[in-house]
């Protein structure tokens, strides 16, 4: 969203209040995020895989709000623990952070998707993308 509002700026389609009414909203929902976080009792990182899992519509109501927090926090650790300074550059290690994330998933039957429905594809997509910003995350603060 801060990128949008930056972009729009540059090209001149707001202005600096305009900008400045974006950063305001936006630090509002990162505070609502936080808070759901603690409500859930999930840190930042799960919270954003269990965003990106709970976007599948069915998987709250066949998995469970406890399984989605359980399969976010392995994810998170799984994917930390074997995420390295150059996993941006080796397919390798690409490959082998989504073999990790699939395979997860797979323990947990997620999605509960029919996989030829295309629901699978989208839902699991989600979450690699999740896994791949995270993984960059960490190895710019590490």
């Amino acid at each position: 969203m801060l990128a949008e509002a930056v972009k729009r700026y540059q090209n001149g389609l707001i202005d600096s209040a305009q900008v400045i009414g974006e950063l305001i909203k936006l630090a509002k929902e990162i505070r609502e995020a936080d808070k759901r976080g603690e409500k859930l009792n999930l840190r930042t990182d799960e919270l954003a895989f269990y965003d990106a899992l709970a976007d599948n519509p069915k998987a709250e109501d066949v998995l469970g709000d406890q399984t989605l927090k359980i399969i976010a926090h392995e994810l998170v650790e799984s994917v930390r623990s074997n995420t390295s300074i150059d996993w941006q550059i080796k397919e390798s290690v690409q490959a082998k952070l989504r073999v990790l994330v699939k395979r997860i998933l797979r323990k947990y039957k997620y999605p509960p998707d029919d996989p030829a429905t295309g629901e699978y594809t989208v839902s699991v997509a989600k979450v690699l993308d999740q896994a791949e910003l995270l993984a960059e995350y960490w190895t710019k603060v590490t």
